[in-house]
């Protein structure tokens, strides 16, 4: 069963949907919403689990991309341009795969249609072993995680997840925190997150795959497989940047996409 996804919607023009990668949130592809809100209607989706949608007691890509036709048909779209950074580039490719009516053209963000080996558990085995109820700031929290997560920009991401319990929801202490996100049901469901996208394909849409040039997500060896499945599909890659290429260098991962989006 789909589930209403939280969303903010910024710009005008064309449709344009914005999803997120694993452990993230709308606000995590802020950057390339500023950048294109100008000559499309952006609209940044949290996906189920994460961010202010829903929390489920499953989630593989099927079920997500059901959520983002759910989605368009609430918000009047009969067709989008859609953009997916890592976990939210495998979800628009299962929307491309299984609807592809829906959508009028793809871009992924440095990740490919393959299963992946597990490449998280550290920052699960932290995230489950902190210890909230001794956590009295996001100082303690970060202390705490290090064990774990030794990249402090990695940490600073994962502790976006973490908020302050409202008044209204807590005992005496004045320094309760919580995930916002499912992380038992994430945990639960790494291994479908893990899977490549379901579908035989072939989505004969224009698509562009977006490489950071120091990443291992997307290989020479995955170049079939999204030929197979995609066979309009150009790999584009940005110098410099690693998995995390929009953040890293957001005036050319707009730039490309602007170009891909605005092309004949």
């Amino acid at each position: 069963m789909s589930v209403r996804l939280h969303h903010r919607i910024t710009g005008e023009g064309r449709p344009l949907l914005l999803l997120h990668g694993l452990f993230g949130s709308l606000e995590n592809l802020g950057s390339v919403s500023q950048r294109l809100q100008d000559g499309w209607q952006v609209h940044g989706l949290d996906l189920r689990n994460h961010g202010r949608s829903p929390h489920t007691e499953s989630m593989d890509y099927p079920a997500m991309a059901e959520d983002v036709i759910a989605y368009l048909d609430e918000q009047g779209i009969d067709r989008a341009c859609l953009l997916g950074h890592s976990m939210g580039g495998k979800t628009a490719m299962q929307v491309a795969l299984t609807f592809p009516e829906r959508v009028e053209r793809l871009i992924v963000a440095d990740i490919a249609p393959v299963t992946y080996h597990p490449r998280h558990d550290a920052i699960l085995e932290g995230m489950k072993n902190l210890d909230l109820s001794s956590v009295s700031s996001r100082s303690d929290a970060d202390r705490a995680l290090k064990e774990y997560v030794e990249v402090p920009e990695i940490r600073m991401f994962l502790l976006k997840n973490l908020e302050r319990v409202p008044k209204d929801e807590k005992d005496d202490n004045p320094d309760t925190f919580r995930w916002r996100l499912n992380l038992p049901v994430i945990d639960a469901c790494y291994q479908k997150l893990a899977d490549a996208p379901e579908g035989d394909g072939p989505f004969d849409g224009p698509v562009l795959f977006l490489k950071g040039a120091d990443s291992a997500y997307i290989q020479r060896k995955h170049h079939d497989r999204i030929h197979s499945l995609f066979p309009e599909a150009r790999i584009e890659e940005i110098d410099g940047t690693d998995h995390w290429l929009h953040a890293e260098k957001p005036d050319e991962f707009a730039r490309l996409c602007r170009e891909f989006l605005t092309s004949s």
